[in-house]
């Protein structure tokens, strides 16, 4: 992954296999969960917060590890991404050459359905923090976990979606639907979190 934001945009416009949208996803909720530990970092040491201190380190410690992770996540993207677009050109004009393509597919498209579904289950935990942080972080930083929130909604959606176009083409349909149900759930309970805090946020704004 580049290391350059300004350059990293621009190779995700250009036509080059990686990065992608599951990549763009990842770095989205990073993003996301920076955020949280930004609204931790304006709330620590202030003495009207005093009551949640405790807690709002173990928020820290959570956002910084869910940042990591993420960032983490979008570089195992394109690495989990190249070798599917290898093999969508591998040659099928014999039945030993499909069988070989098909094994080799299923294999790519397990890791390229993967690697998403943990950006959905990170995107969500990370929807979690700022959930807690509505009530209990900085006022000064309050429209912060509005726009963390947000933001970790839609590097949630964005991966599941990553999901779905590599499970939709999997011949092992079990492994497909379990990755697909954990999928909605986690976009269902995570959207809904999500919508909730902006609400929330919104309302003390206005």
């Amino acid at each position: 992954m580049e290391s350059n934001i300004y350059t990293y945009t621009e190779v995700l416009a250009s036509k080059s296999p990686v990065p992608g949208g599951g990549g763009a996803a990842a770095l989205c909720g990073a993003i996301g969960a920076a955020l949280a530990g930004m609204v931790c970092s304006l709330t620590l040491g202030k003495p009207r917060y005093a009551q949640y201190e405790t807690e709002i380190k173990k928020i820290t410690e959570k956002a910084d590890t869910l940042r990591e992770q993420l960032m983490k996540l979008a570089e195992e993207d394109e690495v989990a991404f190249e070798p599917l677009s290898r093999a969508y050109s591998l040659p099928d004009s014999t039945d030993e050459e499909k069988a070989y393509k098909a094994k080799i597919m299923e294999e790519c498209l397990l890791r390229a359905a993967d690697v998403p579904f943990r950006v959905v289950k990170t995107a969500f935990e990370a929807i979690e923090l700022h959930e807690r942080l509505v009530e209990k972080g900085s006022k000064l930083a309050i429209s912060d976990v509005g726009v963390g929130a947000v933001i970790c909604k839609s590097a949630l959606q964005s991966a599941a979606l990553n999901v779905y176009i590599n499970t939709k083409y999997m011949e092992d349909k079990e492994t497909a639907k379990e990755y697909n149900s954990k999928t909605d759930e986690y976009l269902a309970r995570g959207s809904e979190i999500a919508d909730s805090v902006y609400k929330a946020v919104y309302e003390k704004l206005r």
